[in-house]
């Protein structure tokens, strides 16, 4: 049978299981976007509202989850609060309804900035170096190349446990222990062994050929690697990026035991957000879907690059 009558021959599918296949889908996104949407709700929720039992749907809103995430408050006597004269503000305004004043600001804006500087990064490092690594692999006669290749994958196969005490120990030694510095280079050599696998597969998609005749014409090595692969492989590089940053955004293990306070990233700080009275949900659900935007924005942002990275394959030899 021909290649012709063969791709004729294929059977489309009705149009009923096309709308069982969409309803499926549709559903897995609703289930999936429950507990999102639950925190944003939660976030916009006054103490009372977010431990009650059976939970509210229906609310008032506030924005003292907000307020208490961004402030620190101490409690004053109400004689103490009518000394101080008008609310400075819609969060001190609120603080004063639970005879509290803001002291001063929280710690969470530090901890978001060393989540964006240590997220991204150790991202541009990993995908940087894990390029010219695909490369090198992708077109040189490496030594043991397959050897090599499987050896950088197996380093993501271990436990972060395995190395945390290692880990902890030569960093205390060298100075590195809650630095930013620190926190970068040990993402983005958890990333490189992802970044390096990823990026192969999409540079082996490159015809050498286009390079050969960048060569031909007068173009070095490397002038062709940055001029004609790196073009090409633009795709490739949006995705593995996107892979990169979702780890160094959410990781947490290595965070809570190598940072305490001058380079503690959001991750572990959010789930110790203390109100009165115990853990103040509402900050906490407040912090957590702030610290989703960036990573949102940075996904739709590449999301073109994206779907395109994962069905990589129009331009073959």
């Amino acid at each position: 049978m021909s290649l012709a009558n063969t791709a004729h021959s294929v059977v489309e599918p009705s149009s009923g299981t096309r709308r069982f296949a969409g309803s499926l889908v549709i559903l897995y996104a609703v289930i999936t976007m429950i507990p999102l949407i639950w925190i944003v709700l939660t976030s916009f929720k006054s103490p009372d509202d977010a431990i009650s039992y059976p939970p509210k749907v229906l609310f008032e809103p506030s924005l003292e989850g907000y307020c208490n995430l961004f402030t620190t408050r101490s409690r004053q006597t109400p004689e103490f609060i009518q000394t101080l004269g008008p609310a400075q503000g819609l969060c001190d305004g609120i603080a004063r309804d639970r005879n509290m004043v803001v002291a001063g600001p929280s710690n969470y804006v530090p901890r978001f900035i060393n989540s964006l500087i240590i997220a991204f990064g150790s991202t541009v490092l990993a995908v940087a170096l894990g390029t010219l690594s695909a490369y090198g692999f992708s077109r040189f006669r490496v030594p043991l190349k397959d050897d090599l290749l499987f050896f950088i994958l197996s380093t993501r196969m271990m436990p972060p446990i395995a190395v945390a005490i290692p880990i902890y120990l030569m960093y205390r030694t060298i100075g590195l222990s809650d630095t930013r510095l620190g926190m970068i280079l040990l993402y983005t050599s958890v990333n490189v062994s992802l970044a390096v696998w990823l990026l192969k597969g999409f540079i082996d998609e490159i015809p050498r050929e286009y390079e050969e005749a960048a060569m031909i014409d007068g173009y070095t090595r490397f002038q062709a690697f940055v001029k004609v692969v790196l073009p090409q492989a633009t795709t490739g590089i949006a995705a593995t990026a996107i892979f990169c940053l979702i780890f160094a955004w959410n990781e947490y293990a290595f965070a809570v035991l190598l940072t305490s306070g001058n380079a503690q990233t959001a991750p572990p700080f959010i789930p110790i957000i203390i109100g009165e009275g115990g853990q103040d949900w509402p900050a906490v659900a407040a912090g957590t879907a702030l610290f989703l935007v960036p990573i949102v924005v940075f996904t739709v942002l590449l999301r073109k690059h994206l779907l395109r990275g994962i069905t990589f394959g129009a331009v073959r030899k």
